[in-house]
């Protein structure tokens, strides 16, 4: 729990996520578990791996994105059957409902899968089981978003996008959109302008993490040549004023993540993270856990963190969750429930003020009223002063 007062409020807020690797969320002890069940060596000669607790301790001195990718793609390849995919995400799922989370729109790499062996469909298979249980079983909506890679080759991100489209999973409401992650130096979006091309083409919605590490004109030329309609991260997009206000004045949203851009030294601090920055310029944008198995932080744990450092008002909250809501690929008839959620805990919350405010009328103002009435009753022609030594009698 954080030492915000606010914390219950926080805890209480509707939320979306819109920035979580289901791989990114397979704990050590998940992988030690998998791992052992399918037969698979984890690195003996990396004193990490172990135990499940070193691990989680090597977890907590990243020195970078490349740093941690080791440790992201090792981790999968514990994850053989479908009943394993089904398992990590219906873990993670389980998390964000006790955080707070009602609508929840997840990454996958099919390619660190399908690279290994194991089957797309086997993949998918297991997600979307791990969904369809969180909408039934927990009342949270989902929606899939495929990741292609950018440390692999451009043809690979069309193959898997190919594979994608061919079993009918983008037509069939399988999956929501296609994104594109992993390390960004040296990789800049035009690389993958084929693939999105097609996606667009199609009518996919389009994602793309851009200016984590890469510089802001890689925002710029997600936007202009991949097109797409959401950023994220984007947290160097602070460093240019004029493309700040294009994304503000275009709605863009970012899906930033707090806790992990710190972990992997892209700031300092938390105090670095441009939170202020992007609410006086208007950017919109929603605040994720991005890999929380790695990085010790899920939703929650970001939000707190966010508020600890930047004091955000509870209107700044409201409208965060508002435009998080509105960011959200989910349809109208979710967005419609998601905005009742939240209104209905603006409803609440008035409810507690003016409860807490008759609490304190009661407390402080009360005892004067009463001293005034029995003064007025005993003395009835004489006008009311407070400094009458009577107040002795409601010590």
């Amino acid at each position: 729990m954080c030492k915000s007062a606010l914390h219950p409020f926080l805890a209480a807020l509707p939320k979306c996520e819109h920035h979580v690797h289901l791989e990114g969320t397979l704990s050590p002890n998940l992988e030690f578990t998998l791992a052992q069940k399918n037969n698979i060596s984890l690195p003996g000669n990396d004193a990490a791996f172990t135990s499940p607790s070193s691990l989680l301790e090597r977890y907590s001195h990243f020195t970078s994105l490349d740093d941690f990718l080791h440790y992201y793609f090792v981790g999968m390849s514990a994850l053989i059957t479908s009943s394993d995919f089904e398992e990590l995400a219906w873990e993670y799922f389980k998390h964000a409902a006790e955080d707070g989370v009602l609508h929840a729109e997840v990454f996958f790499d099919p390619e660190a899968h399908t690279s290994r062996g194991v089957p797309y469909q086997t993949v998918v298979a297991g997600f979307k089981a791990a969904c369809q249980r969180a909408e039934r079983e927990l009342g949270i909506s989902t929606e899939l978003i495929i990741c292609v890679l950018r440390h692999l080759p451009v043809e690979s991100a069309m193959e898997a996008y190919e594979t994608a489209v061919t079993a009918g999973h983008f037509a069939d409401g399988t999956l929501a959109g296609l994104g594109i992650s992993s390390t960004e130096l040296n990789k800049p979006p035009a690389n993958w302008k084929a693939v999105f091309a097609k996606a667009e083409k199609q009518g996919i919605r389009r994602t793309a993490h851009a200016a984590e590490e890469g510089p802001p004109q890689y925002i710029a030329d997600a936007l202009d040549i991949l097109h797409v309609q959401r950023i994220d991260h984007g947290r160097r997009l602070v460093e240019d004023p004029v493309l700040m206000k294009r994304v503000a004045d275009e709605g863009i949203m970012l899906t930033l993540c707090p806790i992990s851009n710190v972990c992997l030294k892209g700031m300092s601090s938390m105090k670095d993270m441009p939170i202020r920055k992007f609410l006086d310029a208007g950017v919109h944008f929603s605040i994720n856990s991005d890999d929380p198995a790695y990085f010790g932080g899920y939703i929650l744990d970001n939000y707190c963190a966010v508020q600890e450092t930047f004091q955000l008002s509870v209107d700044e909250w409201n409208l965060l969750a508002g435009n998080a809501i509105e960011g959200s690929w989910c349809n109208d008839e979710r967005k419609r429930e998601l905005r009742k959620a939240l209104a209905h805990l603006q409803w609440r919350r008035s409810l507690q003020y003016v409860y807490r405010s008759l609490q304190i009328f009661d407390r402080e103002y009360a005892p004067g009223i009463q001293y005034f009435k029995i003064h007025r009753t005993r003395h009835p022609g004489q006008a009311f002063n407070p400094l009458i030594n009577e107040r002795r009698e409601f010590g």
